[in-house]
């Protein structure tokens, strides 16, 4: 009874969030993901890999997979950027696919300012799996048994349309912050047909940070960096703040975020930890559910590898971002 209970839950929240883009915990970790402005931000050409699990006590509920690339090029003063990215409801229900292509261009105000101005275009491939549903009257009210009625003729809907963002960055000093907007067009993204209202809500995304070095003395003399930041995301009559600081030290990095959505409700507190290396940087994170779904849905696991290829670009002014 308590399994039923969910499944229509889930099928009420699906239809409170339609529109929703999927989210990530590790915001920097999949930077181009939150910004386009971030592309061809690092010193070197970056490969990214995010993988995130949310509500995993009740299976494949709600689950992301991201592949990206990019890389700053010294001819365009500026980086390029590629980017597949999956997203799963109800255990494939629901599957949204896109491909994205990034641009940025770098801009040097001077020695203690620059900023990033980036643009993304892609595609975007949805698709519903009626053959997944259960409706009540495919359900024999006196065994509970499921069948298919004569007229039943289950098949997949699917759905492509283009998509467009852009995003600005800058950094003076140990601050830095960014704007970015998505879905500039709104498109239609309803797969049901006659569907007039399912257009894709424009996404606001706000974020701000600092960085600052500090220096523990004593018998153990350790030098770390404290990166405390603030992210407010809004899409249609959703929204979301997030609070969080990082400690890194050498190699490695832990960070805590408060998560609220609208009308200041407790959503989440994430805890991360991560691993640097010359190379690549993983990451794991782990989000604790506040709110009243917290007994059924077991938080949210995600995974983040990062690899760095190739030269340095030494012509290229360093972001200090945080890694997870």
């Amino acid at each position: 009874m308590k399994n039923r209970f969910f499944v229509l839950l889930l099928l009420l929240v699906c239809k409170m969030v339609t529109g929703q883009d999927a989210e990530y915990s590790q915001f920097f970790a999949n930077p181009i993901y939150l910004n386009p402005g971030f592309a061809g931000t690092a010193d070197r050409a970056r490969i990214a890999v995010n993988y995130r699990n949310q509500w995993p006590q009740q299976g494949s509920t709600f689950v992301n997979y991201s592949l990206s690339f990019d890389q700053f090029m010294t001819k365009l003063n500026g980086g390029l950027g590629f980017q597949v990215h999956n997203n799963r409801e109800l255990n494939g229900i629901v599957e949204n696919t896109t491909i994205n292509a990034f641009y940025s261009h770098h801009l040097k105000i001077n020695e203690r300012f620059f900023m990033d101005m980036g643009m993304k275009a892609g595609l975007a491939y949805k698709k519903l799996d009626y053959r997944q549903l259960i409706f009540p009257d495919m359900i024999n009210q006196l065994t509970g048994e499921r069948y298919l009625g004569a007229g039943d003729q289950p098949e997949n809907s699917t759905l492509l349309y283009p998509d467009f963002g852009i995003g600005i960055l800058g950094q003076y000093d140990s601050f830095f912050g960014g704007i970015s907007l998505d879905h500039l067009t709104q498109p239609h993204e309803s797969v049901f047909v006659g569907d007039q209202q399912g257009r894709l809500p424009l996404k606001l995304t706000i974020h701000a940070g600092a960085r600052s070095h500090q220096l523990h003395r004593g018998l153990l003399s350790r030098e770390f960096t404290v990166s405390p930041n603030v992210i407010y995301q809004q899409q249609g009559a959703f929204k979301q703040l997030n609070l969080g600081i990082y400690l890194l030290e050498k190699s490695l990095a832990g960070g805590v975020w408060y998560r609220q959505n609208s009308g200041f409700q407790p959503d989440a507190l994430i805890f991360m930890a991560g691993v640097m290396r010359e190379n690549f940087k993983l990451g794991y994170s782990y989000d604790t559910t506040l709110s009243r779904l917290s007994n059924f849905t077991n938080g949210a696991h995600e995974i983040s590898l990062i690899f760095f290829v190739g030269e340095k670009h030494a012509d290229r002014d360093a972001l200090l971002i945080p890694s997870l």
